[in-house]
């Protein structure tokens, strides 16, 4: 029996969302069933996981947050980071961390396999 997996993907930067989607799928398409829930940025992320907690088995977190002129990248970044590493933490359900932090678009589109890694993690974690 397969796995079911959630992809949560935040598509706020949709051309880097789509990278990190394709190299999530790519990573779990033998391994789990796969659903997907897209939502406006990665700070929607954490609600979406804790909604759906007990209908999955694991939950792939996608999305990017790009440095801009103001502190709203260091709040957004560390308070999403801290938010699906205590989900996962209290609920024992792995979720792979595929929200890229970059200081610009350039950096971010080099990151696109994040995307399969942040996969790659939950599959290790549900084979165990």
């Amino acid at each position: 029996m397969k796995n079911k997996v959630l992809i949560i993907q935040a598509n706020y930067y949709k051309d880097i969302s789509i990278a990190l989607l394709k190299n999530a799928k790519n990573e779990l398409k033998d391994f789990a069933k796969i659903d997907l829930i897209t939502v406006p940025g990665v700070f929607e992320i954490p609600v979406v996981i804790s909604k759906n907690l007990k209908k999955y088995d694991g939950f792939v977190a996608l999305g990017c947050v790009i440095k801009g002129q103001t502190p709203h990248f260091d709040f957004i970044s560390k308070s999403t980071t801290d938010a699906i590493m205590n989900i996962s933490v209290v609920s024992k359900k792995p979720v792979g961390n595929g929200i890229i932090t970059c200081l610009n678009k350039k950096q971010a589109i080099a990151r696109g396999i994040k995307g399969g890694e942040a996969a790659k993690a939950v599959k290790i974690i549900l084979s165990l």
